[in-house]
């Protein structure tokens, strides 16, 4: 009879310890669900302030349009992955447009995101927002 007990109670173990371990695993999985890529493509606005123009921008697969004051430029865009991406004028005015734009975004909300822009190989960066408009 104490065998059967045991093997019993052995067998319980085993149930509960499975149940332990899947509950854990489930309990687990993330609820966040990465929707980065939704600001690869829209419009969006830099406001003015902190050394930027107010700046329209559409964005659709590799194009940039940015719109700030009476000018308009368009812009190549490559994503590296959700978080950096390249921007590069078609048509540069200056030796300064002649270099890429590299843009890290740091931290992103539901309607904007944070971002860190760095002109072409040289030390000079400036951080700023964009805000999903459409």
């Amino acid at each position: 009879m104490n065998y059967k007990l045991r093997v019993k109670k052995s067998k319980l173990f085993s149930f509960c310890f499975a149940i332990a371990v899947f509950s854990l695993f489930y309990s687990c999985k993330s609820e966040f669900s990465d929707n980065s890529d939704r600001f690869k493509e829209g419009v969006f606005e830099i406001p003015a302030g902190d050394n930027f123009v107010k700046e329209t921008i559409i964005r659709k697969d590799t194009i940039q349009i940015s719109k700030y004051g009476n000018n308009v430029d368009t812009l190549s865009i490559k994503w590296k992955n959700n978080f950096f991406y390249t921007l590069k004028y078609l048509n540069p005015k200056n030796e300064l447009q002649k270099d890429p734009m590299y843009i890290q975004i740091n931290k992103l909300y539901d309607d904007k995101y944070d971002f860190t822009v760095r002109i072409g190989f040289s030390k000079f960066s400036q951080k700023g927002t964009v805000y999903k408009l459409k």
